[in-house]
């Protein structure tokens, strides 16, 4: 696909790593708890939905399925739209989509009407915030990205601990229609945030050369060139097979060890608390000056020890057992969910990076719509939760051992690693260079736009 992208970001600018990017960060924040927490928070709406439409809670479920599925698989539109119109009109647009699927769901007389407003129009107006969000952080901060990173990544169980108790509270005083009308109205507040993501403004001497640059893509496929990328893709997509089934199941397999009700469900707040305190710190771990070059490994050891509490968590007989798995799952998951897009913008930098998450977001929307089905039918067939959980476990290890093993053995120096910086101290033919443009390039190639010049892959 061709045209000029729009928002690229100018070239030669720094990121500021601070700045207006603190408002960028809590832009971010709110978007990230939005679009994270907003499929699991509408459950609560579930039981009365049932009543309303006279159908089983497998067909209210599909409500949290689209959403997710929209957030994840319209990730290459997104990128189109971010590199033609920019990030910050693109999150108006999704602003505007994700309160009016809510408003219109409001006065739904069908749960197909339901699935087309809430599950559609909200879900592709939520996916029209979160990427550009993270696209906007990755422009704004590099030597503190990480660390931005797992804050913008924590609100998600922030906002999940806040919009379920909301929602049940909604329900019971304006029941679901009143809900999800007044829901719709909160979700104008990713309009806000949009608000927010202020481009970068280039430098004067940076204008003319920014002038010369050639026409990117709309959708880079170049990527799939790029053997870390690719590595990266497969991995997360086998990890998001297994990632999201514990968090299901939990509070049903505590239910089948006779646990009452309220404090199974009290199992999903322990989760989400340590998971708040978790994103941040690993974002932190994640920054430090010693750790950050190696942050791929740190991303496999996330994923391995979320892999190996799964494994783990399988045997665990009683409650106590169960709130200690949802502990040492909570700080895995965290860790995972803050170091996700921190590696994958490492890997990839920032010119193409709107492209790059578009694509793996469109590869996880096959994993996730598969992911925690086959644990149901793997539960229908055994009736044995444990089995589920080795399964997911099993999963989750594998990808962490195909990301470690792919990067020591197949992320040697690549030859054509070299060619980018040829071009990059070459003029274009019929171009004349003066003296002041050579040492504004000077001052500003090693840093490459805000970007730290190592990559995980070539620590090894």
């Amino acid at each position: 696909m061709g045209g000029a992208a729009v928002d690229d970001g100018p070239t030669g600018v720094k990121a500021p790593d601070g700045g207006w990017g603190w408002a960028v960060l809590f832009g971010s924040f709110v978007i990230t708890g939005f679009s994270y927490a907003f499929p699991k928070a509408v459950s609560v709406f579930f039981k009365e939905l049932m009543q309303e439409f006279t159908i089983g809670y497998s067909d209210t479920a599909w409500i949290s399925s689209i959403l997710l599925a929209m957030l994840y698989g319209t990730g290459p539109l997104c990128s189109v739209c971010v590199n033609r119109f920019g990030c910050r009109p693109v999150m108006l647009v999704g602003g505007l989509f994700a309160s009016l699927g809510m408003v219109a769901a409001s006065f739904c007389r069908s749960i197909i009407q339901v699935y087309l407003t809430t599950g559609v129009v909200t879900g592709l107006g939520l996916a029209l915030n979160f990427q550009p969000a993270l696209i906007m952080l990755n422009r704004y901060f590099n030597k503190r990205r990480p660390m931005a990173n797992g804050l913008a990544a924590a609100g998600s169980p922030v906002f999940l601990c806040a919009l379920s108790p909301l929602g049940q509270l909604l329900q019971d005083h304006y029941g679901w229609r009143g809900g999800f009308l007044i829901l719709g109205g909160l979700l104008l507040n990713c309009c806000v945030c949009a608000a927010l993501m202020r481009p970068l403004a280039a430098p004067p001497a940076s204008a003319a050369a920014g002038a010369r640059r050639p026409a990117r893509r709309l959708l880079d496929l170049s990527v799939f060139r790029d053997r870390g990328f690719v590595l990266y893709a497969l991995a997360a997509s086998v990890m998001v097979l297994g990632l999201f089934v514990p968090p299901v199941f939990v509070v049903s397999y505590a239910k089948d060890l006779g646990v009452p009700d309220t404090k199974a469900a009290f199992l999903l707040t322990i989760l989400g608390f340590i998971d708040i305190f978790a994103r941040p710190a690993a974002g932190f771990i994640a920054g430090l000056k010693k750790v950050r070059p190696y942050s791929i490994y740190l991303f496999s050891f996330a994923m391995f020890f979320n892999g190996f509490t799964d494994l783990t968590g399988s045997t665990a007989s009683d409650y106590g057992g169960l709130v200690v798995f949802c502990i040492f799952f909570g700080i895995s998951y965290g860790m995972v969910g803050a170091l996700q897009f921190e590696v994958l913008m490492a890997i990839v930098g920032t010119q193409t990076f709107s492209s790059a998450i578009g694509l793996v977001l469109l590869l996880e929307a096959v994993a996730v719509l598969i992911g925690p089905p086959s644990g149901g039918k793997l539960l229908d067939a055994t009736h044995v939760y444990k089995y589920v959980f080795i399964l997911a476990g099993a999963e989750v290890l594998a990808s962490s051992l195909l990301l470690l093993l792919g990067n020591v053995f197949c992320m040697g120096k690549r030859p054509e690693a070299a060619a980018p910086a040829e071009e990059l101290h070459t003029a274009p033919a019929g171009v004349g260079v003066d003296a002041q443009e050579v040492e504004h390039f000077l001052k500003t190639e090693p840093e490459k736009n805000g970007e730290v010049v190592h990559t995980p892959e070539t620590s090894v």
